[in-house]
Parts: structure tokens; C-alpha cells; sequence
């Protein structure tokens, strides 16, 4: 954890009576523009009477030395409100030195000394920071030291925040005598954000609501904020509103936006490209109908049914416009789809590139201007990131690009390719480069643009509706206890210890701050039993222990404040008071001698979770079981959380003694289960059949009962997992979910099945580390696996398997696979380190005409992606990809010898050429390894799919130019009927001129067909744009139907080519 940062709002009378005059100027502009109908409704405010709001930010701001609590919020009507809160101290613990006596009079002394000594350092500039000193009984949390073995500490108050840390790295130095003592070294809850420090203290949860008592109403002369709604009040009439009385979400103000630039080369550089649209989309929580949806345009533009349009013939108005708009709607959450490292980015420094005056204010505070800062973002399920953090005071920033990489595991993050897994909606791409011609040909033109803007502002709002994003963020943020931003911006420790600090406070625990410190020492993690591979035609049951990780802690009793780190009789324990962790020997006492916090913790949030999930079961209003659902779901990532926190070895309070235990508890866990039912199932216990575990992984086991129906497996399963539940501590348990019948286990997480709940009929396909849902595969192989597991797995024909297998591999070989099957994915990064993990962004940042190029140098080996991304920026400088960008491309035929890497291509490039295709690469590099392993266990010999008649007829491609072999031959005219080598200007040899009207039959036929699937492909393309009429420009690779269209446009030429020379022939 690290101390927050101060907001920084220094305000005087100067500064509040020029917010007022720039207030009323924003309203008056707001109200001339017609907007007014949009503005929130007026608040109805009396001071007598309690104000509950929602909380949505909750930071702090120094003013006159003193720092005050800023907490932004909405109302249950919907007006805007900020709190300013004050009188509150920030404060740390630290033990009290043995010699220190404990008087009054003696604290004071001592912290009148101790201020002299801390004025004396550089860094506190002569300031006396503490305020006051408390002596107070506490208890490291750290160890279990004897029943209420309570000590001495003092808690030390500060005037500001920043004090606290400065403290605490004055005390690691050497000169911290006082009063003729040395000063301990170690600190306790020194590292605690001072805005997430209030909350704990007053049990304030992110987005929770909070009612005000005793409050004092600021009037617009005297507000600092833009909020409809402005208070002081004492940290003392602050109350935090219980979730039980109080859980649903405001109506808040959800604004969603895309912008478009105009580059006439290249990615657009806001130091010259402007900004020509905005397309803005503004909703209210909870309410089906928009509010507004609006499109501003440089330049004029036609109307759109059902939307405003607004169009300027300069830059800097339409920018002003847009700033007035979103400062008078007052949004509450501000979405997009890469809004946080393109969109508001590009406005700014936009704006700054013009000169505009008192732009970026997008907060909530007036006098605080919209900054952009570098950073970077660590998380185990993003990696590292850089990531752009722009402070919009007092609202939320939600980017669901950002959401869906931490979120979902994706062959691509297009917006395109999000929307239509998760939405099945299609969106017209047009590239950045045609944005240009369109901006500068007409209002029709403009118009084209709008629509595609707007587009791209309403698909975020519809994939956070559909993902119940909202839900699940304020959820998570009411459960843990964090500020919702923290979830955006920090990862899953600060969650874990905000429980945690919470939880202490009402048992005098304190949480040391410890230093880092790098340590070689490793745990054995979860135990795997090694799987029995084969094609399963019985059924195999599956027996899950119920959250096992939460459950090992709670059972155990596993805690810092329960763990030994001396002998239990040192302490007055006998061994029946403790338990030992197989393995690693620690130590825990057993909860009769004290509760962990931990287990505590862990205790709450599960019965939490099973009151959720009973309400939600209950419940039929569909807002309310959206917020139960989202309770639920992060009371469970939270739960699994806990065993993480102790496990990380760079956290806040690592304990590998734990984390160590907690596994090894699990192992011996998972062998017990595997002896059971190997001794309980078997003939000689009187069982028809010898049960057999096929395979065991971390918190489940997969049992082969015997040749029994499914609906006898499911009853052997359930009853297997209530005998050895029996054998277990409380709460573990071992429960049936499901049979898997037939089952394919190939390896260690590699295996398929058709998964069963009822024994009346199948529920699905479950797939683990197949090709299927893999992300690294071309899209031919993920569709032969899919289907061959519906033929292996659901009609249970292996033939037909087989079949199937060798007809794709025979098409693969004549040239009758579609090529965006054929093509191949992988992201190009600027990091070496991240070169493997996904990181596209649908927008790129800022970069040089020439980046392309720079970025393939970060690789030290050659690879495919990074080649075609230089012949793409060789060929093409302006529109070359840049960092983030998911590269695609084709395998084709090269030299003998020749690197893969070296025949990598733009499959765009590909048909526009006709390069002849690699197959024997797909076929050997993408298609038979996952092939093999699929029927490893189904037919005796497996290589057989890959030899025969089958993989012996071959396409022969023309010979071509462009290709480094055709660049030897002279390429000659061949008669069309029997390819014998003829004149240029002929179309048939002499023995087949008298096929002529057969041949243009044929070559007729083949052009209908084609223009059949032109007319196909066009009119999807032209549904998907919104437009009958328009030019197709849409450029998404991620579409199959882009190559689709470009290969029957090439077709249909080289088709009228043909009948052409035909009839010229036959004249």
C-alpha cells in the first residue's frame, strides 16, 4: 500500500468567486446551446434534515495546513452532491519504548521532544507534524503470543497525510533517540491511503451509501465544485448506511463517447490531425430509454434520424461545445472504448496544441485541470501495462476495453471482435486512413462518419449493460471496502487489506508495515495426480471440495494472530490446542484458543455469499437481482483472494507459512479423497466394479466408478463425496457437480468432455486447454476440433471423426479453405518481456510515421508477426501497425529451406497478389499436433489420418510474378480449355475453339455463382454499416467476410477476364 495523493485544490476567496462567475458562464452557455432540457433536476435540500447520498470517489485536499475529506456522491434523486469532511487525523501506531512512562505529562514531554527532533529533518521543513499521542492496548497481528497478551502502543496523530510515511522512513535511520530512548524501527498501518483510513474508521464502503447529520450547506457563492449539492461537516455526523438497509445503485449519469480524427497520413498526431467529430451517447442508470445521444462535426453534416447534430466549421468551437455539454450534463461515470489511453488523451493535448483557453476542466472541480500522467499497471492478469492516469475529479472513468483484457481471454480486442462474441453485434470499420477523403468530400460524406461514431459510443454502454459491469464494480467496491476507483487502478492486495485492516480494528489487532525483503524461499504449490489418458466411454464423475483454499484457512484456523513461531508450551498450549500443517511442520493454535482474522473474514464473506444467493433466488424484481448477482460473484473472488494475499511474495503482509500450509493441507487433501474411494469402491469391499481415479487436480478428482449408466455414476458420486466429507473438518466439503460422459483426458489441464448435471440429458461441450479456446491457432483448427469433439463427444462416431478430419485436410490441400480460416494472429509489443501476451489496442497511441519499424527491433529472434509488420511498414509508412496492434497473417510457399518467418504475409497482400499458400505448413505446424493428440486415445494409429489418397491431390497454383520463383519464368497464355500454351490474344487452342459456347456456358455459370456471393457478402456489409447505398469501406480483420470480399472481388475480374476473351474469340 502507498499513501494517496493529495487532490491538490488550494482555494481563497479569489479563486471560489471566480468559480462562481465561470459556473454561471458554463450555465448560461449550457441553457444558449439548448441543453437545458437535458440538466439535472434542481435539488430540494433542508439543513434540518439527514442527506443520504451514494458514495462514488472519496479523496482529500489541504487547505490552511489542514487536510479535509472530499467525498463526491449522487442522491436517490439524483443530484449531485460533494461532502467535505473535516477533523480528521491521520495516524500510525508504534510500539511504546520499554522506558517510556506512561503519564500524561510524560507523552506530552515526549511528543514535544520528539516534534523538535522530526522539525530539525530536512524533509519536514521545520514543521511540527504530530498533533497528539494516545497510549492504547494493542496486538500485533503478526503471531500468536499468548491469550490477551496486549501491549503498550502509541498511536501518533499527524497534521497531514504525507507526515505519516516521512515518520516512518525517519525511524529506519540511525538518529532516533528521544528522550534518552531509541525509538523502535518498525511502524504499524504507516502505509495506509489517508481517504481509504477514513473509510475503515468509519465502516464507509466504496459506493455505499452515507447519511449526513448536522451538516452546513455551502450556496453557490461559496462552492468550489460544479456539484448541485455541497457540505461541510465534522468527521463525528458522518454514518455509513448498512448494506442490509440500503443496497441499491443511484440513478447515475452514465455518458459513453468516441472521437474521430483526421489524418491525411498515417495514425493521427494530435500535434496536427484535428479533431472532427465527438459522438456522445448519455443514459441514466437503471432506465431503459437514452437521455440524448449527440454528434458534433467539424464541418457540416446531415441529419441522423433520432440523434442531435451539431456541426462547427472550426476546431476550437466544436471542442468548446463539447466541454460546455459535458460539464452541464454532469455525467457520474464516463465510458468508451479506449477512452483512457486514446480518446480523452488526444482531446487534451488537442486542446493545448490549439491554445484553447480554460479547457480540460472535465471534473468536478473547476480550478482543477485534466492531466495526463505515464504509468504503469502490474497485475497477474493483465502483466505489465502502461497505462495513462487522468484525474476527472469526483467522477468515475470506466474504460471497457481496460475491463475486457483484465476481465476475458480473447483472440482479439477489437471493439469489433468484443461486440460480436459478447453482443452478436457487427460494426462498419472504416480505417483510419479513409477517415480523411470522407471528412473533406460533403455533409453526406460527414454524415457517414457520424453514424460510425456514434456506433462506436453506443456499443460500450450496451456491452456494460450486458456484462453487468456496473453491478459487479460496485459490488466488489461495497465488499471490500475500497474506493471503486482502486479497482480500476490497483490490484487484488489492496482489496484483501482493506478486509483485513477492517476486520482488526474491532479486535485491537495492528498490521505492521514491513519492508520488502527478497527472499529465494518457495512453497510446493497445488498437487496434480497425474491423469490416466484415454478416451473414456463411461461415464467419469466429478467430486469438487468447496472452495478449497477458504475452506483449508477457516477448517484450520490459519492467521497471522494464530501462528506460532515458538513452541506451543513456550505459550501454555498443549498439542490438542494446535494444529500442525503437513509438510512445512507450522504451527496454528485451534480456534477454541483464539478466532484468526483470516478465517474470520473468510467466515463472513461466504455466509454473506450464501444470503446473496438466497435473495437472489427469491427475488424477481431484475435490478435487484443484477446487484445480488454482483454481490455474490464478488463476495466469491474475494473469498479465493484472501489465500493470494498471503501468498505474494511483493504483497503487503506475505506469510509463506500459510500459503505453504494451506497447499500442502490441500495435497494431503486430495490423496486422502483418492485412497478413500480406491479402498470404498472396490470388489473387495463388495462394489460391483474396482473404482479407478483417473485424474486429480487441485480441488477436484475425476472417478471411473465402472460401466455404470450415468444417472448410477451421479448417485456413486454423490454419495462418495458426503463419505468423505464426513472425514473432514468443518465447513470442508467435497461435493458432486457433474459427470463427464464420454471423456477425453490427453494430459495434465488438457482434456474434453461432454459434461452432464442431469442425468436426463447432456448440458455442454467442457474443454480444457484445447485448441477449441485457444487463442494462439489459426480458425481452421479451432473449427476441426470443435467438431470433431461434437462427433467424438456427442454423436460418439469415430468414423465419422475420422472422416471429417481427412475431408478438411483434403480441401486444405485442392485450395477450398477460405483464407480467413488460414489466418494467424499475434500481438506486436513494444516490450520484449510482454511479446507473448495480448495487448491490442483497437486506437493506438501517439506515435512516428516510423514506429512500426523500431518496434520490431525490441524482438531478438525473428518472428512471423514482426516480419509482416515491417514489410507493412516498407510498403506503406503512413498506415503501418504500431505497438498493441494484432497482427494477421498468412504462411506462404517459399524458397526450399527458407525460414517460416521468411514466408510470412498480409493475407490482404496474399489474395491482392494470389501468393500460393504453405499447406503442408498448416497441415504440419497448425493441424496435426492437436489432431494427434485428439485421437491419440480414439483410433490405434493416429498418423494414418495424415497419409493417403487424401493428401495426395494438390492445387497447383498459377505461376506468379510476384513471388521470388516467378520472377525467373516468363509467364506465357494458356487455352482456358486444355492449358496447352497459345497466343496472348486467344482464349482457346485450335482443337477446343469448337468447346467455345461449352466453355462460356461454364465460365457463365461460375459468374453467377460469384456474383451470387458478392450480392451476399455486400449486402451483410452493407446491413452491418447501416447503409444501402455507401460505399463499403469497412476494414475489420477480425470479420471473415472482409476476406471473403476481397476474394470474390478479384474472383469476378478474372471471371469477366475470362468470358471476355471468350466471346472476343468467338467474334
Amino acid at each position: 500500500m502507498e499513501q494517496d495523493e493529495d487532490a491538490g485544490a488550494i482555494f481563497d476567496q479569489q479563486n471560489i468567486q471566480w468559480i462562481y462567475e465561470e459556473q454561471q458562464k458554463m450555465e448560461a452557455r449550457f441553457k444558449e446551446s439548448g441543453w437545458q432540457l437535458f440538466s439535472r433536476s434542481q435539488p430540494k435540500v433542508n439543513s434540518s434534515k439527514p442527506i443520504q447520498f451514494m458514495q462514488l470517489e472519496c479523496d482529500y485536499y489541504t487547505l490552511g495546513g489542514q487536510s479535509i475529506i472530499r467525498m463526491f456522491g449522487v442522491t436517490a434523486e439524483g443530484n449531485s452532491i460533494l461532502c467535505h469532511v473535516f477533523n480528521f487525523l491521520s495516524f500510525f501506531y508504534m510500539q511504546a519504548p520499554q522506558e517510556l512512562l506512561l503519564e500524561p505529562q510524560h507523552i506530552q514531554q515526549f511528543q514535544k521532544e520528539l516534534n523538535i527532533l522530526l522539525a530539525k529533518q530536512k524533509t519536514f521543513g521545520g514543521k511540527e507534524p504530530i498533533v497528539k499521542i494516545e497510549v492504547c492496548q494493542k496486538e500485533s497481528i503478526r503471531y500468536y503470543k499468548g491469550d490477551n497478551k496486549k501491549y503498550n502502543y502509541l498511536k501518533i496523530y499527524v497534521v497531514q497525510p504525507i507526515f505519516v510515511a516521512q515518520i516512518r522512513n525517519f525511524l529506519k535511520s540511525d538518529n532516533r533517540m528521544v528522550c534518552d530512548m531509541e525509538l523502535p524501527q518498525l511502524t504499524f498501518e504507516s502505509n495506509i491511503p489517508y481517504a481509504l483510513r477514513f473509510m475503515i474508521e468509519y465502516d464507509i464502503v466504496g459506493m455505499g451509501w452515507i447519511e449526513l447529520k448536522d451538516y452546513a450547506i455551502r450556496d453557490n457563492k461559496n462552492k468550489i465544485s460544479s456539484c448541485q449539492i455541497e457540505v461541510n461537516i465534522d468527521c463525528q455526523h458522518v454514518k455509513a448506511i448498512p448494506l442490509d438497509e440500503k443496497s441499491e445503485i443511484a440513478p447515475l449519469r452514465i455518458l459513453s463517447f468516441d472521437i474521430e480524427c483526421a489524418a491525411e497520413k498515417g495514425f493521427p498526431n494530435e500535434e496536427h490531425d484535428p479533431i472532427i467529430q465527438i459522438a456522445c451517447i448519455v443514459k441514466v442508470h437503471n432506465r431503459n430509454e437514452e437521455l440524448i445521444r449527440v454528434v458534433f462535426t467539424l464541418g457540416d453534416c446531415e441529419k441522423i434520424p433520432g440523434a442531435w447534430v451539431k456541426s462547427f466549421q472550426k476546431e476550437q468551437d466544436l471542442l468548446n461545445e463539447f466541454q460546455v455539454f459535458f460539464q452541464g450534463l454532469d455525467p457520474d461515470i464516463i465510458i468508451g472504448y479506449n477512452i483512457q489511453n486514446f480518446d480523452i488523451p488526444y482531446i487534451l493535448n488537442r486542446a493545448q496544441n490549439l491554445k484553447l483557453k480554460n479547457y480540460g476542466k472535465f471534473g468536478r472541480i473547476p480550478t482543477a485541470q485534466s492531466t495526463i500522467k505515464n504509468g504503469k499497471f502490474l497485475s497477474k492478469a493483465m502483466g505489465m501495462r502502461e497505462t495513462k492516469d487522468i484525474n476527472i475529479e469526483g467522477r468515475i472513468q470506466l474504460d471497457m476495453m481496460i475491463h475486457m483484457m483484465k476481465e476475458h481471454k480473447l483472440s482479439s480486442f477489437s471493439l469489433n471482435n468484443v461486440s460480436f462474441q459478447f453482443l452478436k453485434q457487427q460494426k462498419e470499420d472504416v480505417h483510419y486512413s479513409i477517415i480523411y477523403t470522407l471528412q473533406n468530400k460533403n455533409p453526406e460524406t460527414r454524415k457517414r462518419i457520424a453514424v460510425y461514431c456514434l456506433k462506436d459510443a453506443e456499443l460500450p454502454i450496451l456491452l456494460m449493460d450486458k456484462l453487468c459491469c456496473l453491478y459487479n464494480y460496485a459490488e466488489m467496491a461495497r465488499v471490500t471496502g475500497v474506493p471503486v476507483n482502486y479497482l480500476f487502478m490497483r490490484g487484488q492486495q489492496i482489496k484483501v487489506a482493506s478486509q483485513l485492516l477492517r476486520k482488526a480494528k474491532h479486535y485491537d489487532f495492528i498490521i505492521p508495515t514491513e519492508q520488502f525483503k527478497s527472499t529465494d524461499q518457495e512453497y510446493q504449490g497445488a498437487f496434480v495426480l497425474d491423469p490416466v489418458k484415454n478416451f473414456y466411454k463411461v461415464p467419469i464423475a466429478t467430486l469438487d471440495f468447496a472452495s478449497l483454499y477458504p475452506s483449508i484457512m477457516m477448517a484450520h484456523n490459519m492467521c497471522y494472530s494464530t501462528l506460532l513461531n515458538t513452541s506451543p508450551f513456550k505459550v501454555g498450549l498443549v498439542d490438542e490446542q494446535v494444529t500442525v500443517s503437513p509438510e512445512t511442520n507450522a504451527v496454528f493454535v485451534k480456534p477454541n484458543v483464539r478466532k484468526g482474522m483470516l478465517p474470520l473474514i473468510l467466515e463472513d464473506l461466504i455466509n454473506a455469499r450464501k444470503k446473496a444467493k438466497n435473495q437472489l433466488a427469491q427475488e424477481t424484481d431484475p435490478f435487484k437481482k443484477a446487484v445480488l448477482d454482483g454481490r455474490q460473484l464478488a463476495l466469491k473472488i474475494s473469498a479465493n483472494s484472501v489465500y493470494g494475499f498471503t501468498g505474494a511474495q511483493v504483497g503487503q503482509l506475505p506469510c509463506l507459512e500459510i500459503s505453504a500450509s494451506i497447499t500442502s493441507f490441500g495435497r494431503q487433501m486430495i490423496q486422502f479423497t483418492r485412497d478413500t474411494v480406491l479402498e470404498h469402491y472396490s470388489k473387495k469391499n463388495g462394489a460391483e466394479f474396482d473404482a479407478e481415479v483417473i485424474y486429480g487436480d487441485t480441488d477436484s478428482v475425476m472417478v471411473k466408478f465402472g460401466d455404470y449408466s450415468v444417472e448410477k455414476a451421479m448417485a456413486l458420486g454423490r454419495e462418495a463425496a458426503a463419505l468423505i466429507s464426513k472425514k473432514f473438518i468443518q465447513p470442508i466439503k467435497l461435493e458432486f457437480e457433474k459427470v463427464y460422459y464420454p471423456y477425453l483426458l490427453m494430459n495434465r489441464k488438457r482434456y474434453a468432455g461432454q459434461l452432464w448435471t442431469k442425468p436426463d440429458k447432456p448440458d455442454k461441450i467442457d474443454t480444457k486447454g484445447i485448441e477449441s479456446v485457444r487463442r494462439d491457432n489459426c480458425f481452421l483448427i479451432r473449427k476441426m476440433v470443435t467438431e470433431i469433439l461434437n462427433f467424438l463427444l456427442i454423436k460418439q462416431d469415430e468414423k465419422s471423426a475420422v472422416q471429417y478430419t481427412k475431408e478438411q485436410i483434403r480441401n486444405l490441400y485442392l485450395n477450398k479453405v477460405d483464407i480467413s480460416e488460414l489466418v494467424i494472429t499475434k500481438s506486436l509489443n513494444s516490450k520484449k518481456e510482454d511479446k507473448d501476451k495480448d495487448n491490442n489496442k483497437e486506437k493506438k497511441k501517439n506515435q512516428n510515421e516510423d514506429d512500426g519499424n523500431k518496434l520490431t527491433k525490441n524482438y531478438k529472434q525473428k518472428q512471423a508477426h514482426v516480419v509482416v509488420a515491417e514489410k507493412m511498414q516498407n510498403r506503406d509508412a503512413s498506415n503501418a501497425p504500431s505497438a498493441g496492434d494484432r497482427i494477421a497473417y498468412i504462411i506462404i510457399q517459399g524458397a526450399k529451406g527458407s525460414k517460416t518467418y521468411e514466408n510470412a504475409e498480409d493475407p490482404v497482400e496474399v489474395l491482392e497478389k494470389d501468393f500460393p499458400i504453405d499447406f503442408d505448413y498448416y497441415v504440419n505446424n497448425q493441424i496435426k499436433k492437436p489432431i494427434m493428440r485428439l485421437f491419440e486415445f480414439v483410433i490405434p494409429n493416429p498418423e494414418s489420418i495424415f497419409v493417403g489418397d487424401h493428401t495426395m491431390s494438390r492445387y497447383i497454383p498459377k505461376v506468379n510474378i510476384n513471388s521470388a520463383l516467378g520472377k525467373f519464368v516468363q509467364k506465357k497464355t494458356a487455352c482456358l480449355g486444355c492449358k496447352k500454351v497459345i497466343k496472348d490474344n486467344e482464349a482457346l487452342c485450335n482443337f477446343c475453339q469448337d468447346k467455345t459456347l461449352e466453355m462460356m456456358t461454364k465460365s457463365s455459370i461460375k459468374l453467377q455463382e460469384l456474383q451470387i456471393n458478392y450480392h451476399k457478402y455486400w449486402t451483410t456489409c452493407q446491413s452491418c454499416q447501416g447503409s444501402l447505398l455507401g460505399d463499403i469501406l469497412c476494414s475489420n480483420r477480425d470479420c471473415e467476410i472482409y476476406y471473403k470480399r476481397i476474394k470474390v472481388q478479384r474472383d469476378l475480374k478474372e471471371q469477366w477476364d475470362e468470358i471476355d476473351k471468350l466471346y472476343a474469340q468467338q467474334q
